[in-house]
C-alpha cells in the first residue's frame, strides 16, 4: 500500500514507473524476520541505475542470505525531487518503500565523479547528515564502492566505509559484522568500524589523517588508530568461477538505457593501455569457464524474458574460450529468438567468425576503439592497433553487410598535436574510401562513419596520473580543428563537453579539501552534473572561488614522480615504480617504431603493432 503522499507525488511526475517498484525479479522479505537491511543506492536516475550490472550482482548475492535484505534506491529526477521536498517525503527504497533511515547500512556505488552531488542530494532527501563525524550509532552506516573508490578522497569525509576492489567478498563481510554487532548490542560505531577495518580492502577514512605542505601538495597520510594499515590493499577474487553470474535480474518497468540480459565473461584486461584506469584497477585478467557462462546465460534469459544477451567485460574478444562459448550459445539462442552482442570488440582480433556467430538473430551496431588518430600517438598510449588492422576489421564488417561503423577516439592525450587531431579525420575518411572500394559492399547503400571523441582525463593508478589535463580552451580548439578537418558528409562527429571533463578531472585527482566545495555547490543547486541540461559550470567555478580553492591545481599541473598523492595510501596491485617506468616509456615512444614481435611478458601473440609491455604486474 502506497503512502498517500507518495501517491500524490506519483500523480504529478512524468515517469511514475521510475518510483513504483514491483518489477519482475524484485526480492521481497518480511522485514521483521531479517537481521540486516542494506539499501543499495545508485546516484543517478532509475534508467541509468537499472543498466548497471554491478548492482544486479550484489543484489542477488546479498539476498541469497535468508536473514539479510538488500533493496534498491535511485536518485529521483528533478520533478520527483521537487515533489518529495514539497510533501516532506523521505527518499525510500523500491521494495519496502521504507526510508533510508530504516536501514542498517546505505551503500552508494561510485561509478562517475560527476555523481558526487547526487550522493549528497540522496542523503539530504533521506534526512541523513552529510559528514560521517555527524552520525552516531543511531544512523545507518554509509558505505561506498566502485571504480571511483580508488581515489574517493574528495568525498571520503561523507562515508563511514569505502571498499577498494571487488565487493563480492567485502560487502557480505561488512553485513556479517553489522549482524554480529546488532546481536551483541551496545557496540559503538567506532568499535564496529574497527572490526570492519579488518576486512581485506576496506578503508575507513576517519582512521587516517592527512597533512599538507604550504603549497597545497599532500605531505603525508597516516593512520590514527592502532592496527590500521598504512596502505589499504584492494580486495580481489582470484577465481571468478567461484562466483556465478546472477541469473534473475530485476526487469525494469521503465526502459533502462541498457535493457538486456548481460553476463560478465571476464574481469580485467591484458592490453595495458596507459590511459585506461579500468585496465589497471581490475588487474589481473580472469575469465569464467564457457560452460558456466552458457548455463548462466540460458537461465538468465529464461528467467527474465530478455531477447538480447550481452557478453560483458572490458575486453570480451580476449576470452580464451569465446568461439566455444558462442557455439554453445548458438545451440539455443536463435531458437529462443535471443540475439548476441559483444560490446567490447577489439580491432586486432575481430574476425569473420565472430560476425557470423553474433548475427544469427539480428545485427547490432559495431564500435571500434582506435583511441588516437596516428600511429605515433597510439604508440605513446600503448594502444596496440595499426591501420592495417583497422582496415581488415572494417573490410570484414562491410563485406558482411554493415554500412555504418562508429570509431571511438580520445582528445587531449599526452604529447598530442594538431596533426594527431587531423589523423582522426583522416582515419575516418580512409574507412569511407575503403567502403566504396569494396566490390562486395551493399549495392545502392551509402556508408556512415561516426567519430565519437571523448576528452581525455588523466586518472589515478595509471601511468598518465602524472600528466596535466588539457585546458578547456585547448580542448575546444582541438574540437574545432577536428570539425574543420572532416570534409565528407559520410562522417559524423560527436564530442564531449570539455567543461564537464574538467570537473571530472578535478574530482579524479582531488583530496579531502574538496568536500566543503561539493557541499556548497550542492546547496547552490548543483546536482545531476553529468546531465548537460542540469550542469551549472559557472556555479561550480564561483563556488571554488568563494571557498578559495583553485580547481586547476588538481588536474592541470604535472604531478611530481616522487610526490605523495591523495591516493598514495591505496594499493591496487600496481607499484608506483611501475607507473613511473610506463610513463617514461610513453615519452620515449614518441620517436620509436611499432614493435614487430609479440610481447613475451604475457605470451599473447595477438599483441603486435605496438611497443612491448611488461605484464609482470598483471600476474596474481
Amino acid at each position: 500500500m502506497f503512502d498517500p503522499k507518495l501517491k500524490e507525488a506519483l500523480g504529478r511526475v512524468q515517469k511514475p514507473g521510475r518510483y513504483t517498484g514491483g518489477e519482475p525479479g524484485s526480492v521481497y522479505k518480511d522485514k521483521e524476520k531479517v537481521d540486516v537491511r542494506f539499501a543499495f543506492c545508485f546516484p543517478d536516475t532509475y534508467e541509468v541505475g537499472m543498466s548497471f550490472l554491478g548492482e544486479k550482482i550484489l543484489y542477488e548475492l546479498l539476498n541469497r542470505h535468508e536473514n539479510w535484505w538488500c533493496e534498491r534506491a535511485f536518485m529521483p529526477w528533478l520533478d520527483m525531487k521537487a515533489e518529495m521536498e514539497r510533501l516532506g517525503l523521505p527518499l525510500y527504497t523500491m521494495e519496502s518503500k521504507d526510508p533510508l533511515t530504516a536501514f542498517d547500512a546505505v551503500g552508494f556505488t561510485l561509478q562517475y565523479e560527476l555523481s558526487y552531488t547526487n550522493i549528497l542530494a540522496m542523503l539530504d532527501l533521506a534526512g541523513i547528515p552529510f559528514y560521517s563525524k555527524d552520525r552516531d550509532e543511531r544512523w545507518p552506516l554509509i558505505v561506498a564502492g566502485g571504480p571511483c573508490a580508488c581515489n574517493a578522497e574528495p568525498i571520503a569525509d561523507f562515508f563511514d566505509v569505502i571498499q577498494l576492489g571487488e565487493g563480492e567478498n567485502q560487502l557480505p563481510g561488512i553485513c556479517a559484522e553489522i549482524e554480529k554487532a546488532k546481536k551483541e548490542g551496545g557496540v559503538s560505531k567506532k568499535e564496529l568500524l574497527l572490526r570492519i577495518a579488518k576486512i581485506p580492502g576496506v578503508y575507513i577514512p576517519a582512521f587516517y589523517d592527512v597533512e599538507y605542505y604550504e603549497d597545497g601538495r599532500v605531505k603525508a597520510i597516516t593512520p590514527n588508530e592502532p592496527g590500521i594499515p598504512a596502505r589499504i590493499t584492494k580486495a580481489i577474487i582470484k577465481d571468478l568461477n567461484e562466483f556465478a553470474p546472477p541469473t534473475n535480474f530485476v526487469v525494469p518497468m521503465v526502459g533502462a538505457i541498457q535493457d538486456r540480459a548481460s553476463i560478465e565473461v571476464l574481469r580485467g584486461c591484458v592490453r595495458g593501455c596507459r590511459f585506461c584506469q579500468a585496465g589497471f584497477l581490475y588487474r589481473p585478467m580472469r575469465q569464467r569457464d564457457a560452460g558456466l557462462l552458457n548455463r548462466a546465460a540460458q537461465e538468465l534469459c529464461a528467467n527474465t524474458g530478455y531477447e538480447e544477451l550481452s557478453l560483458s567485460s572490458l575486453s570480451t574478444s580476449d576470452h580464451g574460450q569465446l568461439e566455444e562459448l558462442l557455439d554453445d550459445l548458438n545451440e539455443w539462442a536463435p531458437k529462443e529468438h535471443v540475439s548476441l552482442s559483444l560490446p567490447s570488440l577489439r580491432v586486432d582480433n575481430f574476425s569473420q567468425s565472430l560476425i557470423e556467430k553474433t548475427t544469427k538473430v539480428r545485427k547490432s551496431g559495431l564500435t571500434f576503439a582506435a583511441e588516437a588518430g596516428t600511429q605515433r600517438l597510439r604508440n605513446v598510449i600503448n594502444k596496440n592497433v595499426t591501420w592495417d588492422e583497422i582496415e581488415k576489421t572494417c573490410t570484414i564488417a562491410f563485406n558482411a553487410g554493415y554500412t555504418s561503423v562508429k570509431l571511438y577516439f580520445m582528445m587531449g592525450l599526452p604529447t598530442e598535436t594538431m596533426e594527431d587531431i587531423e589523423g582522426i579525420a583522416e582515419t575516418a575518411q580512409k574507412v569511407v574510401d575503403l567502403y566504396y572500394s569494396l566490390p562486395k559492399r551493399g549495392k545502392g547503400k551509402g556508408v556512415q562513419v561516426t567519430i565519437s571523441c571523448a576528452c581525455f582525463v588523466p586518472k589515478p593508478h595509471t601511468p598518465f596520473e602524472f600528466v596535466p589535463m588539457d585546458t578547456a580552451e585547448t580542448l575546444q580548439a582541438k574540437q574545432k580543428h577536428l570539425l574543420e578537418s572532416v570534409r565528407s558528409r559520410k562522417i559524423k562527429v560527436n564530442y564531449h563537453d570539455s567543461t564537464t571533463s574538467f570537473l571530472e578531472g578535478v574530482f579524479a585527482k582531488g583530496d579531502r579539501r574538496l568536500a566543503p566545495v561539493i557541499v556548497e555547490a550542492y546547496k547552490r543547486g548543483c546536482y545531476f552534473d553529468g546531465w548537460e541540461e542540469c550542469f551549472k559550470y559557472d556555479t561550480w567555478l564561483q563556488t571554488f572561488a568563494d571557498l578559495g580553492i583553485d580547481p586547476a591545481f588538481y588536474c592541470q599541473r604535472p604531478i611530481g614522480l616522487d610526490e605523495v598523492t591523495p591516493w598514495s595510501h591505496m594499493d591496487y596491485g600496481v607499484t608506483h615504480e611501475y607507473l613511473v617506468r610506463e610513463y617514461q616509456k610513453a615519452l620515449a615512444a614518441q620517436t620509436t617504431q611499432p614493435c614487430n614481435r609479440a610481447c613475451h611478458g604475457c605470451g599473447a601473440n595477438h599483441l603486435l603493432g605496438g611497443p612491448c609491455f611488461d605484464y609482470s604486474q598483471n600476474l596474481v
